[in-house]
């Protein structure tokens, strides 16, 4: 990763949580200058619907704020709490609710990552003079010399790796981001957090979005236009097969994604999973597992991380879920350096409109861009 002068101040993204209450630690003991700031992202108690008695293991929560104090209080480093909540449903929530209603399934945790936690807090940083940021993701930074380029590679830890949702970063912002704890695992931080007396080495991980206590993102929906007084256009419709026979109905397509399978309630011979949806004529088109396979993909919007955008085609492996095994591919470029087509040797299961391709060369980030 980067290496700061001695002298360098470095801001520390402070979620509350283990792993970034660990890098301040390791960045003090490391001898720098620290400066803790925590996002206020969404406030939780909007939307009381959603709600869940005794929900723990949000991110961003009023505990996370809470804890991400203390911590800095532990450390004697100056700490401040940013409310950036118009920014977050604007850049963040809005297009996630947008996404949805129009048959995709968007990636939450990246559209921050892109526009609010790399984005602005940069600008943050700027703001208290410091030249570096460093948070708790599991990734690793280097610079490759011969290709002038910052690279992004996978974290030590595979099963703790957060590079699927990172593709986003740019290469000014590589160069001012910090990621110690990408050669470590998991347990390795949790035994140096209580080395160094961390209050939040033994918190649990946070798991769920946010803004979606339950995980009912349809529900989350419904009560988002309910609290901002917008009455809803009729969004029940036909659930149909490929061949466009009609087998039930549903009551809106943002409650369905491709690959799924529960909630269905259609009686059939062997089992139905959505194959694609259709915000324009409300329709649900379910069929076999074995509709769900997809020899090939379009990714847009494409962001090329570590190398420049390619001019001929190249093998790489690609993910289409964050849990996915890279597939063996072959990428063909279009002609347009935002969008690359995806050529799978194996056809891949649920290829989801929406979902991130994020494209890999072993441990190497070569790209990322949206499923269309």
């Amino acid at each position: 990763m980067p290496e700061p002068a001695p002298n360098s101040l470095i801001a520390v993204a402070m979620s509350g949580g283990v792993d970034s209450s660990a890098v301040a630690a390791m960045l003090q003991r490391a001898g720098h200058r620290l400066v803790g700031m925590t996002m206020q992202l969404w406030n939780q108690r909007r939307l009381p619907e959603m709600q869940v008695e005794g929900a723990t293991g949000r991110c961003c929560s009023l505990d996370d704020v809470y804890d991400a104090r203390a911590v800095a209080n532990v450390l004697g480093i100056p700490y401040y709490v940013v409310n950036f909540e118009d920014r977050f449903e604007e850049t963040v929530v809005k297009p996630f609710v947008d996404e949805y209603l129009a048959g995709r399934t968007p990636i939450p945790c990246t559209l921050c990552n892109n526009h609010v936690k790399f984005d602005q807090f940069l600008d943050m940083a700027d703001g208290v003079g410091a030249e570096y940021i460093a948070t708790g993701h599991y990734a690793r930074v280097s610079f490759n010399p011969d290709s002038g380029r910052y690279e992004m590679r996978t974290g030590m830890d595979s099963g703790k790796d957060q590079t699927y949702f990172l593709f986003g970063l740019k290469q000014h912002q590589l160069a001012r981001t910090l990621f110690p704890l990408g050669g470590m695992t998991k347990p390795q931080v949790r035994a140096l957090a209580a080395e160094l007396g961390i209050p939040t080495a033994a918190k649990h991980d946070s798991q769920e979005i946010c803004f979606v206590p339950n995980g009912d993102y349809a529900g989350f929906i419904d009560a988002y236009f309910k609290e901002k007084g917008i009455a809803r256009e009729a969004t029940h419709g036909e659930i149909v097969d490929k061949d466009g026979q009609v087998l039930a109905e549903h009551e809106g397509v943002h409650h369905y994604t491709v690959g799924q399978r529960k909630g269905l309630r259609i009686a059939a011979p062997e089992p139905l999973y959505v194959i694609a949806t259709n915000p324009q004529t409300q329709q649900v088109i379910v069929g076999q597992g074995t509709d769900l396979y997809r020899e090939s993909l379009i990714a847009k919007d494409v962001n090329w991380v570590s190398i420049a955008p390619i001019t001929e085609p190249r093998a790489a492996q690609v993910k289409i879920r964050n849990r996915h095994e890279p597939a063996e591919a072959v990428l063909y470029p279009t002609g347009d350096p935002d969008r690359v087509e995806v050529r799978f040797l194996t056809a891949q299961r649920a290829v989801t409109p929406g979902q991130a391709a994020v494209i890999y060369d072993g441990d190497l980030v070569l790209a990322g861009g949206w499923i269309e």
